[in-house]
């Protein structure tokens, strides 16, 4: 190895391990209990973008500000970045998990959200290593479109929908459970990468699946599963 490339080694390996026990030394505290809320009179239509690279996040409706709900953790640093803008009747919402950051041992991170449901909504999730319990049924949705790791994605849409809007799953390596409603067309589709495919209520057609209603009903719902995931099952 030359001297150039062995400094730059060393200096590599002095990073790895700064970054280690800078992980190894952040202790856990009392548990936060910390609320959330964001409103906005007259707001019609909301982008909402939620990054969380690990621990537990549930989602749902029935919010009377535009976004309502609590943060759970018990290590400062864990604490969610939150940005939000209203322009007129349009609101912007990203919340993300603090970067460089890993969950160890008993340390405890929880996003516990409810939404409008009386707002347009184009929402996109990160979810990484963990659980996400996602029930999104009773919101007014135009886009879904959800980034998994290496956890488990809970995704229940039974509801009523009123309007046709996309679903889209991508990513990494683990379990993905969509629900979809009834009463409304389905279409769906999924390659690239899947471990294995289970669906039920819906016919084979070709490279994808739908039911008898899709193109005739009112509401049409349409789900795209890219790649990856270890297990995805769609259950209408």
């Amino acid at each position: 190895m030359s001297v150039p490339h062995f400094r730059i080694g060393m200096v590599a390996l002095a990073a790895i391990l700064l970054t280690a026990c800078d992980m190894e030394t952040r202790a856990t505290g009392p548990t936060r209990d910390e609320p959330i809320e964001i409103g906005g009179d007259g707001v019609e239509r909301a982008n909402v973008e939620l990054n969380m690279g690990a621990g537990e996040m549930k989602l749902g409706g029935g919010a009377s500000k535009i976004l309502e709900g609590r943060f759970e953790y018990n290590v400062d640093v864990l604490k969610p970045l939150v940005k939000s803008s209203i322009n007129g009747s349009h609101a912007t919402i990203t919340i993300r998990q603090p970067e460089h950051v890993t969950l160890r041992g008993n340390q405890r991170y929880l996003w516990d959200l409810q939404l409008n449901d009386r707002m347009l909504l184009d929402l996109a999730l990160n979810c990484g290593a963990g659980q996400a319990r996602l029930n999104l049924g009773s919101l007014h949705l135009r886009h879904i479109e959800v980034h998994m790791g290496a956890g488990q994605v809970d995704l229940d849409l039974r509801g009523k929908p009123t309007r046709d809007y996309d679903v889209k799953i991508s990513g990494g390596v683990g379990q993905a459970t969509v629900q979809l409603p009834e009463d409304t067309g389905i279409w769906a589709e999924a390659h690239g990468g899947i471990g294995s495919i289970n669906v039920s209520g819906l016919d084979k057609h070709g490279d994808h699946w739908e039911n008898d209603l899709y193109d005739k009903a009112k509401v049409n719902v349409r789900l795209e599963v890219n790649g990856g995931i270890g297990e995805i099952r769609i259950i209408r």
